[in-house]
């Protein structure tokens, strides 16, 4: 498992504007991406008593959180992940899922869970019953991203925020979801041991500051 460092900024649609430029002519789109761009849906879980969302808010620095994710609507590749933060570090651990077991999930059905061979459903497993971790609700938003090689970095840009407030119905792709933190942009720059000064300029904005926007939050705390 390996820590990479993470910068979080929250940034206008002309900035993203601005930054999608200069990142076109210096680095590379995602392959996976569509005409530069790709659609995803994710499915967030915590306790009854919110204990991610306030951890959040509390500002604590080490904690995780488990969602379920596809993207571009295609069901026939679904990951769980775990997110672990540590102050500016993160890391991301993945597990594949078949729709079967993903709708098992969402529908609180774990008995097949703990005979799993995959740790990380082991793990999941585990926290639905010890600590009742439960589909929360579902954020999609459009995301651009950018890769450069030097540095292993990771730019990306996301955008067009939307919640499903309550709803957990994942694995419906005509789900209805609302806005979320209307016209807000996010940036993330991501990299192992260092940030090449091309990469540290392309993504400057002198009125910009790091901070730490959750979509997860955003999307539990809408503004529509």
């Amino acid at each position: 498992m390996q820590l990479r460092h993470e910068l979080k900024h929250e940034i206008s649609m002309s900035d993203m504007i601005a930054i999608r430029q200069r990142m076109r002519a210096i680095a590379k789109s995602d392959p996976h991406a569509i005409d530069g761009k790709y659609f995803i849906r994710s499915l967030y879980f915590d306790t009854p008593e919110d204990r991610a969302l306030i951890e959040k808010q509390s500002g604590i620095s080490q904690r995780q959180k488990f969602r379920i994710r596809y993207y571009n609507y295609d069901t026939s590749v679904i990951n769980l992940e775990k997110k672990l933060k540590s102050g500016g570090l993160g890391c991301k651990i993945s597990a594949g899922l078949d729709v079967k077991q993903a709708e098992k999930i969402v529908n609180g059905d774990t008995s097949w869970m703990m005979d799993s061979d995959n740790e990380l459903i082991r793990e999941l497993y585990s926290l639905m019953v010890s600590d009742r971790l439960g589909p929360k609700t579902i954020v999609d938003y459009t995301r651009e991203p950018f890769i450069y090689g030097p540095g292993n970095v990771r730019v990306t840009l996301d955008y067009n925020i939307r919640t499903g407030l309550h709803l957990t119905d994942f694995l419906n792709t005509e789900c209805v979801t609302v806005s979320a933190s209307f016209g807000t942009c996010i940036m993330e720059v991501k990299w192992d041991d260092y940030l090449p000064d091309i990469i540290r300029d392309a993504v400057r904005l002198p009125h910009s500051r790091t901070g730490s926007f959750s979509k997860y939050e955003a999307c539990r705390l809408p503004v529509i």
